[in-house]
């Protein structure tokens, strides 16, 4: 029996999925050869485009003139005639972005897992993507995480403690000892107040305040208070003032002559500003050690944010800054943007197009719990430290009356870098070692910004390079560096002690509310709530 070819062609299956798979088979049969061809033009690390799914035919066609564009897109970038490498750096960063967001991973109708699970929902999961969607509208911010599985002092930023001072910029927090003897020189910790201070206090398991508590520290902590209109006129010295006098009322509290000291990040530059102010001020005996987490002081090879530092941009954060500070949602979107795929696209991809319902995941928590920033303070920090670089130049810049220069600090320093850090790339953070004076150690740990810092050993994670020799260069450091696997935190302990090792009981002052200071109520403090 033959078929006539006027016959009208034989009606797709009643099941939505035995239809759609029918419909695959048939383009599938056509486009195999073709897309048998260039199997190589896509990265096979490339975690957009992998699974089954994405093997048939049509998709992977897809895939594979999406890897060409981008490929090509970005040669021309590049080959843009240009004699100023931070246009060719900044136009590099657009197109890129732009790279990114082309991705056919990003549609509906071109994303193979996407496209099969609304198929099989029969439209739920795109339903549940748009109310996802409809929702970060709303909220002027991409979620992340469940907003509703974590709980400040309930199963995040846990570790018992008190605040025992507080001022208008900030809370102090004093933990409680876990050991009978404990060191005598206190540890007082600076986090950014671009964020909250409890990536240093997330679960028990990751805490780094409680495994320096464990290890027979009394540790202090600084809460900043997240900008509102009140902060207008906050400026990096007002920063730089709070520091030094955090510093004063452990000293005062605990009748100690000097406290360790980490600052990370933007609150780690400010560290090095205040050591300055207290040299000049022949006050630097008040800090027995600095440890910088990440954190820069030389801003010449900053990375990717530099492309966020020229005037027009300046200008248009300006125009964002209402009531004396800038929303910390902004931001947020800025530093997603530094990591586009992983926290924009996968984003769109997982919650939006597949309505998949969010992690319980506390770093993604604490990355979308947002601070807003003081505008003077902000905008000068991008103009003189980013764009000028003035940080790095001896007396080019002044902190409450006091010209800082940082090539005067002697002050026994630990500064620790991350490899695959977007915010402060290792070797802008080596930048740290060749300006200080004083003695200084040098660790390159594994990872990036905040999982090269949040490393507890019990994980058994990533690694760390160390090097003992007098090296000039970072590429030098990085050549004869020491592997070792698992975490820095021990060796930072080890080099914490070697300093001063003398204990006491921990009694008395010791005992967050038992000194001086009573204590106004518990950790992690209400500051840290604020938004």
């Amino acid at each position: 029996m033959t078929t006539d070819p006027q016959d009208p062609p034989a009606a797709l299956p009643t099941d939505p999925m035995a239809a759609y798979r029918q419909i695959l088979d048939a383009w599938g049969q056509m486009l195999a050869p073709i897309a048998a061809i260039n199997k190589d033009k896509v990265n096979p690390k490339d975690r957009r485009f992998q699974g089954p799914d994405w093997e048939h035919p049509l998709f992977d066609l897809m895939r594979q003139g999406y890897s060409v564009m981008a490929d090509h897109l970005m040669t021309l970038a590049d080959q843009v005639p240009t004699s100023d490498p931070a246009d060719k750096a900044k136009l590099s960063f657009a197109m890129k972005s732009l790279v990114d967001a082309l991705s056919p991973a990003n549609s509906p109708f071109t994303n193979p897992v996407a496209l099969k699970k609304a198929v099989e929902t029969n439209g739920a999961s795109l339903m549940s993507g748009l109310q996802h969607m409809m929702t970060d509208l709303q909220r002027g911010q991409l979620t992340h995480t469940d907003p509703h599985a974590f709980r400040l002092g309930e199963n995040i930023a846990v570790t018992p403690g008190k605040v025992v001072y507080q001022a208008h910029l900030f809370q102090l927090i004093q933990y409680a000892p876990a050991t009978e003897d404990v060191l005598k020189t206190p540890l007082l910790i600076f986090p950014p107040w671009i964020n909250r201070f409890y990536i240093l206090d997330l679960s028990p398991e990751k805490s780094f305040i409680k495994w320096c508590v464990d290890q027979g520290i009394t540790v202090f902590i600084v809460s900043w208070k997240s900008a509102d209109a009140s902060f207008a006129d906050i400026i990096w010295d007002d920063y730089i003032a709070a520091q030094m006098e955090a510093i004063d009322i452990v000293r005062d509290l605990l009748d100690v002559p000097s406290v360790h000291s980490i600052g990370y990040c933007v609150a780690g530059t400010t560290l090095a500003a205040t050591l300055a102010v207290l040299t000049a001020k022949k006050e630097a005996a008040k800090v027995a050690s600095a440890t910088f987490f990440t954190a820069q002081v030389d801003f010449e090879k900053a990375g990717d944010l530099l492309n966020f530092v020229d005037d027009p941009q300046i200008r248009m954060i300006e125009g964002l800054a209402t009531d004396g500070f800038v929303d910390g949602r902004y931001l947020a979107a800025t530093f997603n943007l530094l990591r586009g795929n992983d926290l924009i696209w996968s984003t769109v991809s997982k919650n939006y197009l597949m309505g998949e319902p969010y992690p319980a995941f506390d770093l993604l928590h604490w990355n979308g719990d947002v601070t807003n920033l003081p505008a003077k303070w902000h905008h000068s920090y991008l103009c003189d430290l980013y764009r000028d670089n003035k940080l790095s130049q001896p007396g080019a810049m002044t902190a409450l009356g006091v010209p800082i220069d940082l090539t005067k600090v002697k002050t026994p320093s630990f500064i620790q870098a991350g490899r695959e850090d977007h915010i402060a790339p290792a070797e802008s953070v080596w930048k740290m070692r060749e300006i200080f004076a004083g003695p200084k150690t040098f660790l390159l740990a594994g990872s990036g910004h905040i999982a090269g810092v949040v490393n507890p050993p019990a994980a058994q994670k990533y690694q760390y390079w160390t090097n003992d020799e007098d090296v000039a260069s970072f590429a030098d450091f990085v050549a004869g560096a020491k592997e070792t696997k698992g975490s820095w935190w021990p060796y930072w302990i080890d080099w914490l002690k070697a300093r001063d090792d003398k204990m006491v009981k921990a009694k008395g002052a010791r005992i967050p509310g038992k000194g001086k200071l009573p204590a106004l109520e518990d950790a992690p403090g209400s500051y840290v709530k604020t938004r």
